[in-house]
């Protein structure tokens, strides 16, 4: 090759290479939402611990205790259908969601104080150390977003047993 083209060779890669990073990646960090998250307050503080997985293409998220001593007598009492009376701790909060185009879209997601079930969107942010979630209703112009804060390699992090799990 002549050191001319070569260059250019170079040049066009650099360019070019970008463009190869699938949109959801996040350099540098996560590229999935697969782990712990702890939604934040509007202090920033965290208000809880959920567990999102991934199973057949699809992502989930469920309700984990924050420590041992948590009340694991509470049950979603507004709930209805097969999550109905169930304990909040292990709770399926988060269902069907799937990538597309960076996002995670096309789910739904529990509010286990009323028992409304909201469409729901997730969209990494912070190289993956943060997610912003959006819940709403019928449209996502019609809802709110919270930040949740990734919790792996947090001091003190540990996802409790839940009992009859």
């Amino acid at each position: 090759m002549r050191p001319l083209s070569l260059l250019r060779f170079l040049a066009l890669f650099l360019l070019m290479a970008p463009l190869a990073v699938p949109a959801g990646a996040a350099i540098g960090g996560w590229s999935t939402p697969v782990g712990l998250w702890s939604p934040l307050d509007h202090s920033g503080k965290p208000r809880g611990l959920i567990a999102i997985y991934e199973n057949g293409g699809l992502y989930y998220g469920r309700i984990e205790p924050l420590s041992p001593t948590d009340d694991r007598s509470a049950r979603c009492t507004h709930c209805t259908g097969r999550r109905k009376d169930q304990p909040l701790d292990g709770l399926l909060l988060m269902r069907h969601l799937r990538y597309r185009n960076g996002e995670y879209i096309g789910g739904d997601i529990l509010d286990p104080r009323t028992g409304r079930i909201y469409g729901c969107e997730l969209r990494l942010i912070d190289g993956g150390r943060k997610l912003v979630m959006r819940g709403y209703l019928g449209i996502p112009l019609l809802g709110r977003s919270e930040v949740w804060q990734r919790m792996q390699g947090q001091p003190g992090v540990k996802v409790w047993p839940v009992p009859g799990a």
